[in-house]
C-alpha cells in the first residue's frame, strides 16, 4: 500500500481557533462594509451588484498576487465545478449583501447559517450520502429558527429574511461543489481560480446598474474584497492546522462580530426574536456539525 504524504502543515489546535476566529471577524467585517456602501452617508447607495462585483475584484487582485508570488502553475483544475462553484458562490454573497440593506446584520448572518443545512440536503442526490434521522431532526431545528427570524404575520414574511434565506440556498450548493474539490485541487489554487471566475460573473452582471463609486465608496469596496480574502486565507490556514469537526463551531462567533457591528456602528440591538431565532438555528447547526464528526470517527475505526 503506497504511503499517504505527510500533511502540509503541522497539526496545531490552538493556532488553528486563532486563524477560525480571525476568519470569522474579517467575514463579519466585509458584511460590514457591504451594509456601509448601500448607507447614504457616502453617497448614493450601491446596487448590490455593484458591492459584490467589489468583493470580487480587490479579492482578486490580492489572491492572484499571492498566487503569482508562490509561482506555482495550476494542476489539472476542474474548470466545469470551479465555473458551478463560482456560480453558486456569487449568487450567494450577492443576496447576502442586499439581505444586510434591509435587515440587521445578525439576522442575515444567523440565517445564513442555515447554509450547512441546504448542503446536507443537496449532498444526497449529488454525493450520494445518506441522512439519518439525527441530521433530519437537527435541519428541522434549524429551520425553525430561520422561520422566526422571517418575523412571518398575517400581512408578508420579512423581505430581507427571504433573501438571506436564498443566500444560504445558494452558499449551500456551493459547499456540495467544495467538498468534490476540496479533494482534488490545492487551497490556494482553488481560491485562486473561484475569484477569477466569479469576477467574470460579477464583471457581466454589474454592467445595467454600475455607476462611478464616490471616493468613500471606492474605499468601502476595497474594504469588502480585502476583509473577504483575508477571511478566506484565515479559514483555510484554520482548516489545514486541525479538523473541520473541532473548529467548525467556531464559526458561529461571525454572529457575535455582526451583532456587535450592528450596535457599535448603527446603533441596532438585537431583540428578542433575533436573540431565540439566532440560538435555535446554532443549536440546530451544532448538532449537525457534532452528528458529522460522530459519523467521521466511525469511518476511521
Amino acid at each position: 500500500m503506497a504511503m499517504l504524504p505527510p500533511p502540509l502543515t503541522a497539526p496545531n489546535a490552538r493556532a488553528a481557533v486563532a486563524f477560525m476566529l480571525a476568519a470569522t471577524l474579517f467575514i463579519a467585517t466585509s458584511t460590514l462594509m457591504a451594509k456601509l456602501a448601500a448607507d447614504s452617508r457616502f453617497g448614493a447607495p450601491l446596487h448590490p451588484l455593484q458591492v459584490s462585483h467589489g468583493r470580487f475584484l480587490f479579492a482578486f487582485m490580492a489572491i492572484s498576487t499571492l498566487f503569482a508570488l508562490r509561482r506555482r502553475p495550476l494542476e489539472r483544475p476542474a474548470y466545469r465545478l470551479h465555473a458551478i462553484r463560482s456560480a453558486f458562490g456569487w449568487g450567494g454573497v450577492t443576496l447576502l449583501f442586499a439581505a444586510v440593506s434591509f435587515i440587521p446584520m445578525a439576522d442575515a448572518t444567523a440565517i445564513s447559517f442555515l447554509n450547512p443545512v441546504f448542503a446536507m440536503i443537496f449532498a444526497i442526490p449529488f454525493l450520494g450520502e445518506r441522512v439519518g434521522r439525527v441530521r433530519w431532526g437537527a435541519a428541522g431545528i434549524a429551520f425553525v429558527g430561520a422561520l422566526i427570524l422571517l418575523r412571518p404575520s398575517a400581512q408578508s414574511f420579512e423581505i430581507g429574511g427571504l433573501i438571506a434565506l436564498g443566500a444560504a440556498l445558494l452558499m449551500g450548493a456551493e459547499i456540495v461543489v467544495i467538498k468534490r474539490l476540496s479533494g482534488m485541487e490545492r487551497p490556494l489554487q482553488i481560491l485562486f481560480i473561484n475569484n477569477a471566475i466569479g469576477l467574470a460573473i460579477a464583471s457581466l452582471a454589474v454592467l445595467p446598474v454600475w455607476r462611478m463609486p464616490t471616493p468613500e465608496q471606492w474605499l468601502i469596496l476595497a474594504g469588502v474584497g480585502l476583509a473577504m480574502a483575508t477571511a478566506q486565507f484565515m479559514f483555510i490556514s484554520a482548516m489545514a492546522r486541525a479538523e473541520a469537526s473541532y473548529i467548525a463551531p467556531f464559526a458561529f462567533c461571525t454572529l457575535i462580530f455582526a451583532a456587535g457591528y450592528d450596535t457599535l456602528v448603527f446603533s441596532a440591538w438585537p431583540d428578542g426574536v433575533t436573540l431565540i431565532g439566532a440560538l435555535i438555528i446554532i443549536t440546530g447547526a451544532g448538532l449537525l456539525g457534532w452528528r458529522e464528526s460522530q459519523l467521521k470517527r466511525r469511518r476511521k475505526l
